[in-house]
């Protein structure tokens, strides 16, 4: 009989690990992937937005080459954390469901079930992409993640979206010898492109090394082209991949199927006590990004540490006794 479990081993979900450590509580985190799952899934060459210091748990020193760590450094930093606090991780094991009630809940994996007392979804949001839903997104050449530019040199790559993401994508492989155009929906890049980059992607687009449509959205993609709705109309051009870099979303519905209510029903924004992130179920507990429902730009690793403290404190006062 576990004192929690906590579903997801990301950097949120390790700092409930370690709250737990430092609390003497009886815990166990499961992820269905590896280690900072996400992380590991980022771009292969992804620069962080925060410095390292920011992305510290545990007390654990993070120091990287730069002013701003690389996804390399922050697995090394994770497994280091990981080590450090010796956590109690499970990894390549999926939860399929959370049943019972507060004191008493069942966690079954695909491997066993597991009793604890409290659980908390710390599942990020990183698997589940927004889809287009549009004639041709399932083709083999659209990609909803990306990982490395070499694949696309020399290739026509269409780029959805104008947030950091694709922004990165479209430098990345316009580098790299591809023939880049972004596909943006708004009339221009979002205001949160990372300030470092900003200057070269709109020196790009401004001298025509990357053909930018802005009020635009792909409307079918077909095995060598792309049909894109624009101001000034209709228009086909030659394409051989699309990245649709149109964000992600935590998975809903396993939030519903183990019983937690929506606040929201336009933002999908989960039912929690914004003091001790508790459930509308009691013993239920969200922590990171998952909060924020669709608002995935609201919880980061550096604004949603202290999630975990907050969380931990709670189990405490009212299950200890």
């Amino acid at each position: 009989m576990y004192d929690v479990i906590i579903i997801g081993a990301g950097p949120i979900g390790l700092a409930c690990g370690i709250e737990a450590v430092k609390n003497n509580l009886k815990y166990l985190i499961i992820d269905k992937g590896c280690l900072v799952n996400s992380i590991y899934n980022y771009p292969t060459n992804m620069v962080f937005f925060s410095t390292s210091d920011r992305l510290e748990i545990g007390n654990v020193p993070f120091i990287s080459h730069g002013v701003k760590p690389t996804r390399t450094e922050a697995l090394e930093y994770y497994r280091r954390v990981k080590s450090s606090w010796n956590l109690n991780v499970h990894t390549y094991e999926k939860v399929n469901s959370v049943v019972g009630e507060f004191g008493n809940f069942t966690v079954i994996t695909a491997k066993r079930e597991y009793k604890t007392a409290n659980v908390i979804a710390a599942i990020g949001f990183y698997d589940n992409p927004n889809y287009l839903n549009i004639p041709g997104e399932q083709l083999p050449k659209v990609k909803h993640y990306y990982d490395d530019a070499h694949p696309y040199a020399y290739q026509k790559v269409a780029v959805i979206g104008g947030g950091n993401s694709g922004v990165d994508v479209a430098l990345e492989t316009y580098r790299k010898g591809s023939e880049v155009t972004m596909i943006i929906k708004k009339d221009k890049l979002d205001d949160g492109v990372k300030y470092w980059v900003r200057p070269d992607i709109e020196n790009r687009i401004k001298e025509g090394a990357i053909k930018a449509y802005f009020n635009s959205t792909v409307k079918e993609i077909l095995e060598k082209e792309i049909v894109i709705d624009t101001p000034k109309g209709q228009i086909t051009i030659e394409n051989d991949f699309v990245f649709a870099m149109t964000g992600y979303h935590p998975d809903f519905s396993f939030l519903e199927k183990i019983g937690i209510e929506f606040q929201s029903v336009e933002n999908l924004t989960p039912a929690y006590n914004p003091e001790t992130f508790e459930t509308n179920k009691k013993g239920l507990f969200l922590a990171g990004v998952v909060c924020g429902g669709m608002d995935t730009g609201k919880w980061f690793i550096e604004n949603s540490r202290y999630h975990a403290e907050n969380i931990i404190r709670e189990i405490k006062n009212s299950y200890i006794k």
